[in-house]
């Protein structure tokens, strides 16, 4: 799944050279037109769902719809909350395509998160769950509205933010879920959507 020369882009595609991470933005993974029509398709044709996740033992709402894709067998659990995959769409199959071909990589998953506006946000996590094996390779599109996506090292607690651009691809991998943890925090004003897929491979 993961070759040696995975990260095979020049250096002005990195934008940072972070400790204990390895981590890659390529804003022009696709064009503005190309993310527009892939948001609106997804959030016409995606099973949204607004699931119920437990966090210190309390039951909670995530604050964004999700859903959850992917081949047999890829079932994900996180705070307490498993997830059965729907079948895969045409469009998520093309983006899936382009992703693997960009960076050598493979999936067979990925989560969709639907920000509909600035109140909607995920909060500080890693994805580090145990099928998701060790240094996962994470490629992450957005789509739609800019947001900000900010990371946290576990020990030093330095801190980075990042604007995502429409049509951007952000590639986590190496040992950056094991140090640094993640999140997209909410903006009030911001009226427009966003549409985030973290396309995964789950071991079993």
């Amino acid at each position: 799944m993961y070759q040696s020369d995975f990260f095979s882009e020049s250096i002005a595609d990195s934008i940072a050279n972070l400790p204990q991470a390895e981590l890659i933005y390529i804003p022009d993974f696709m064009t503005k037109g190309q993310a527009s029509f892939y948001y609106s398709e997804l959030e016409r044709t995606l099973p949204w769902r607004q699931e119920t996740i437990r966090i210190y033992g309390k039951e909670m709402l995530t604050p964004r719809l999700q859903s959850w894709h992917g081949y047999i067998n890829t079932d994900y659990q996180y705070s307490e909350l498993t997830m059965s995959s729907n079948p895969w769409t045409q469009t998520l199959l093309d983006i899936k395509t382009q992703c693997e071909s960009r960076h050598k990589a493979t999936y067979n998953s990925v989560l969709a998160n639907h920000y509909r506006d600035g109140d909607d946000a995920v909060g500080w996590h890693a994805d580090d769950e145990p099928e998701l094996g060790n240094q996962p390779v994470i490629a992450s599109v957005t789509l739609g509205c800019e947001r900000t996506f900010s990371l946290r090292h576990n020990l030093t607690k330095q801190r980075i933010d990042l604007e995502l651009e429409s049509g951007s691809l952000l590639i986590m991998a190496g040992p950056t879920q094991q140090y640094w943890q993640h999140t997209i925090p909410r903006r009030k004003g911001i009226k427009e959507g966003r549409i985030n897929l973290t396309f995964r491979y789950i071991y079993r």
